[in-house]
């Protein structure tokens, strides 16, 4: 395992309250190594499923490093999660709102500042009945765009496995495994000097997402549905 990133009380709370979730399932990380030991790094993964904050800040845990989750801002008013979220550094997105762009400024400053940023650009747990990622929001494109760190595409599977909240679903046995794997860092040059269009941003998200869903396509050893996803809620 990598020396760890310090991250303090409430990251260590974390860790003691979250590790034995992972162990509800066979873990199998694949390239973890991408992610850097030290730097600002940008994480962009797929969402489905309400255990996927635990399981994923375990992995990243596991790399050395502290994750910063971009997460909804009502989960910064629940009672111990919410703790959680907002003392181990996480930042609440206030999506709708004349603070939403406070969001993705504190995000460029905890990237500019070295940290690893988890974004699920989604916006919430996918709908698709098959798991496949929803089209999603752009502001990880702005997020991209807007920093010179690493934007790394990373999936993950088997997490709705276990918990399917929305069907009120909870399969912890027999045993599951839950899959990360991570890809190389995807290349934005080209991007860059661009003009921040509307059409710009969407390339740049779709771009992304399509990185993660190739990923989760590996890891399912199964091929998304032809066309493009529907969007994500409220888009």
């Amino acid at each position: 395992m990598a020396e760890r990133e310090k991250g303090g009380f409430w990251v260590g709370f974390a860790a003691a309250f979250l590790y034995p979730v992972t162990y509800l399932a066979r873990r199998v990380y694949l390239g973890g190594e991408r992610i850097p030991r030290e730097g600002g790094a940008l994480l962009v993964m797929n969402h489905v499923s309400h255990m996927d904050p635990a399981v994923d800040a375990v992995f990243v845990h596991r790399q050395g490093r502290v994750p910063r989750f971009l997460g909804k801002s009502s989960l910064a008013s629940t009672p111990i999660f919410g703790k959680i979220f907002v003392g181990a550094g996480s930042i609440p997105v206030y999506r709708g709102s004349s603070s939403a762009g406070d969001s993705l400024r504190a995000a460029r400053q905890a990237l500019q500042d070295g940290k690893v940023v988890v974004i699920y650009p989604e916006g919430t747990i996918t709908k698709d009945p098959q798991g496949w990622p929803k089209r999603s929001f752009t502001g990880v494109a702005r997020l991209a765009l807007d920093t010179d760190v690493p934007v790394i595409p990373a999936a993950r599977w088997g997490t709705s496995q276990i918990l399917d909240f929305y069907n009120k679903k909870l399969r912890p046995f027999p045993r599951k495994t839950v899959t990360h794997s991570v890809g190389e860092p995807v290349d934005l040059t080209a991007y860059r000097e661009k003009e921040r269009t509307t059409a710009v941003l969407r390339e740049v998200t779709e771009l992304l997402m399509g990185e993660v869903t190739e990923l989760l396509a590996d890891i399912r050893g199964e091929r998304p549905p032809v066309g493009k996803p529907e969007p994500a809620d409220g888009q």
